[in-house]
């Protein structure tokens, strides 16, 4: 296979193919030998993956057949085609009908996975944006730590109000429940996780019983919950604090900030905020709060739900994350040398051990 390759290139050249179609033509035999290798799930395999995939590039760069340019766009490619082959990813797949793409899903499983725990995660964005496919690293590291791991997406703001989308995450973790044991996951092992919009999502479904009740489900199948950064675990404190800080720096106020966002009714901010669904006996499950360190929104956000929590006799942890800001903290999250990520599979082995 491997010859048969530098055969098909040398042939490429002494056909006289234009340069900049050489360079592609066998770009494509590079990933279509790599492609073989694809569903082979060993150690070993995965490493001469990658190793052929780089000797292949260098291999095309000496022979004339692509500049540095081209050189270092393939050396990127064959990386997130070695990176991807460590896992099993199935994309797109609806979780409502009829389908569209803000109702889909993204798995990410080990090779042979079975009754593994699983990560839901929910993405940030403003209630606004966002997507799935935005999870940098997590989705690797989570499988190489033995996991399965979810993405959804759900409809935006203000093409849906605010409990059509919370509605949209339930339904989401309602096909998890159903159908996640085909991808090698533990429906009853679940983790909810998400940053910013996301974390108050996350904090409000692990809270707030009536969604998942409306989906079949209860709180039991949640096994901790992790909310990033988010600043709407309170969202009548979030209002308040916001009109302060524009009244005193003399900013007008949003067209469509928070309390827009959240239905223009106090009740419905009451209703949307986490910290008002806490009490015993629920089976709300163990939080992991992160949080940027000292930051002026998220900060106090982070310690009112933990308090909350607390005061109810369910176990919350706080974490401060130094040296970092509100995309950082998530962008690193999954790194092996990052903090939080460190106090992240901490928090997630002790309860699971429960």
């Amino acid at each position: 296979m491997i010859d048969g390759l530098n055969l098909d290139c040398a042939a490429i050249q002494k056909e006289r193919v234009g340069r900049d179609r050489q360079w592609k033509i066998c770009a494509i035999l590079v990933f279509s030998e790599q492609a073989i290798l694809n569903g082979v799930s060993h150690s070993l395999y995965r490493v001469l993956y990658f190793f052929f995939g780089y000797a292949r590039v260098w291999k095309l760069f000496w022979n004339g057949i692509m500049n540095m340019k081209q050189l270092s766009s393939l050396f990127i490619a064959v990386a997130f085609a070695a990176v991807a082959h460590a896992e099993n990813v199935k994309r797109d797949i609806p979780y409502a009908v009829p389908a569209n793409e803000r109702q889909m899903l993204d798995v990410y499983s080990p090779p042979n996975a079975k009754n593994l725990p699983v990560v839901f995660w929910i993405h940030g964005g403003g209630w606004e944006g966002g997507d799935k496919t935005r999870v940098q690293v997590k989705p690797k590291s989570f499988v190489e730590h033995g996991f399965v791991f979810v993405s959804t997406n759900y409809r935006f703001l203000p093409n849906v109000d605010m409990g059509t989308l919370i509605r949209d995450v339930a339904k989401s973790v309602h096909w998890v429940h159903e159908h996640i044991a085909e991808y090698g996951g533990d429906p009853n092992r679940l983790l909810i996780m998400g940053h910013s919009a996301g974390a108050q999502l996350a904090a409000l479904i692990s809270t707030d019983e009536r969604y998942l009740k409306a989906e079949g489900l209860s709180l039991g199948m949640i096994q901790g919950c992790v909310p990033v950064d988010g600043d709407t675990y309170d969202i009548p404190l979030r209002i308040e604090a916001g009109i302060a800080k524009r009244k005193a720096l003399g900013q007008p106020e949003p067209k469509f900030g928070h309390y827009e966002k959240f239905g223009s009714d106090p009740v419905k901010h009451r209703d949307f905020s986490a910290v008002n669904h806490i009490s015993r006996g629920k089976g709300i499950p163990p939080f992991l709060i992160l949080h940027v360190g000292e930051d002026p929104e998220t900060t106090p956000q982070a310690q009112r739900l933990a308090t909350v929590l607390t005061e109810q006799g369910i176990s919350a942890k706080l974490f401060a994350a130094p040296h970092t800001n509100h995309s950082k903290l998530n962008e690193n999250l999954g790194l092996p040398d990052d903090p939080a990520t460190k106090v992240l599979f901490e928090f997630v082995e002790e309860i699971l051990k429960k």
